[in-house]
């Protein structure tokens, strides 16, 4: 069974770069760079099979030069004890192009990269480049790393955006229920639209208004795709200031729903 079919039938999809760099052409000689999120040294090592033997599998790069660090768990500990219990473990295989690996290593250690590999592809033009091949080396990987750093500067930005959309729509929920029963001096009902809502810079828009009950959700894919990851935290602190001031409101509406 060659290298393809058996990735074709595993039950795991096979890996997928987070990032690939521009391409560096010298003399003939092509250097790409692609990370690839990895928690532990098998798992890079079976990114840099699959990249070598798959994804070059028709066209062979004459050296992967790769290099990983992962968190991974002590011999002995539990990952009870806290972070003390977790340690970085670093590689790096030259495959061919001596001290390459470690180049990769220390520009992945400076960017602080964790829990990924990069594999530099070199295919050879034929001519000696001498110490300037390190430095495309070295190019390659710092682009491939601060995209990674940006990516997972951003996951967690969505990741918090989404929980504070989840506190804010039970909020402005429990807020609804204590007015709705409420009614303005000419008798019409009171709602909680508006309520504790203030103007932000995003768009100009309220960012009370801009959180959808739990019948829609907003949608992070186009500031996800964009890497924006100042205006994904511009937002955060307008759901931040919003949840403050839906709480206020709360108060006060509990305040007038508490028997004298």
């Amino acid at each position: 069974m060659s290298n393809l079919d058996s990735f074709i039938k595993s039950s795991r999809p096979p890996p997928k770069p987070l990032a690939t760099s521009q391409e560096i052409r010298d003399r003939g000689s092509i250097f790409v760079a692609n990370v690839f999120t990895a928690t532990s040294p098998d798992e890079a090592r079976k990114a840099v099979h699959h990249l070598k033997h798959v994804t070059h599998g028709s066209r062979p790069a004459t050296h992967e030069i790769a290099a990983w660090r992962c968190m991974v768990l002590k011999t002995g500990k539990t990952g009870l004890g806290g972070p003390d219990d977790f340690e970085v473990v670093g590689g790096f295989d030259d495959d061919g192009e001596k001290y390459a690996g470690n180049k990769v290593l220390k520009v992945m250690q400076a960017e602080g990269v964790i829990d990924a590999v990069v594999v530099v592809s070199r295919w050879y033009g034929g001519e000696m480049l001498g110490p300037a091949r390190f430095d495309h080396i070295e190019l390659c990987t710092r682009e491939v790393c601060r995209t990674f750093r940006l990516k997972d500067d951003m996951a967690t930005c969505i990741a918090t955006l989404t929980s504070l959309d989840d506190i804010l729509s039970s909020l402005r929920a429990e807020l609804a229920s204590l007015t709705s029963s409420k009614s303005t001096p000419d008798g019409s009902e009171l709602s909680n639209r508006g309520v504790g809502e203030q103007p932000t810079s995003e768009g100009g828009t309220s960012a009370v208004a801009a959180v959808p009950t739990k019948k829609t959700r907003p949608s992070y894919t186009a500031i996800e795709e964009s890497l924006d990851v100042a205006r994904a935290q511009r937002l955060i602190t307008a759901r931040e200031n919003s949840i403050k001031s839906v709480k206020q409101a709360l108060q006060k509406a509990r305040a007038q729903t508490t028997p004298a």
